[in-house]
């Protein structure tokens, strides 16, 4: 499955399947959750049996690296599914370096690094409190309820 840095046209939304049992993916969902206000990503839990995987993928590979599926049909996976998912919540400032090529081999190494690290991490990071921001209402870290639009 090739994975690209630049599809041929943005075509939104991106689906981006994530572990919903890792603390530390959880946490970065939330952030998306509350950034998306464009509706440009799509989020899905591939650790449950809800979530069926993509095609030609199994559960575990999709576990084991992030996958993202354009409207379009296009996949992006690694390093390439983070970059993405980042623009489509507004925030692809954030993540530019991972878009310069001659620095790509050293992203796509520590990638694989964490992704090996990643499931004794989540022993050790506790799961984060549940967002709901999926409902349009967003728990802030003092505990209030506000709206998305806040």
């Amino acid at each position: 499955m090739p994975s690209k840095l630049s599809p041929s046209a943005e075509c939104w939304p991106l689906t981006l399947y994530y572990d919903g049992q890792c603390p530390l993916c959880l946490r970065e969902i939330q952030l998306f959750q509350r950034r998306n206000r464009q509706n440009r990503l799509r989020l899905l839990d591939i650790s449950t049996n809800d979530t069926p995987p993509l095609p030609g993928v199994t559960r575990e590979q999709m576990l084991d690296c992030l996958h993202a599926r354009f409207d379009d049909g296009l996949i992006v996976t690694g390093i390439d599914a983070t970059y993405w998912s980042y623009r489509a919540v507004g925030l692809g400032w954030l993540v530019k370096p991972l878009a310069w090529r001659w620095a790509r081999p050293l992203w796509q190494w520590g990638y694989r690094q964490f992704c090996a690290m990643r499931p004794r991490l989540a022993k050790i990071i506790p799961m984060p409190a549940p967002s709901n921001c999926a409902t349009g209402q967003c728990r802030s870290q003092n505990g209030v309820q506000s709206t998305k639009s806040d």
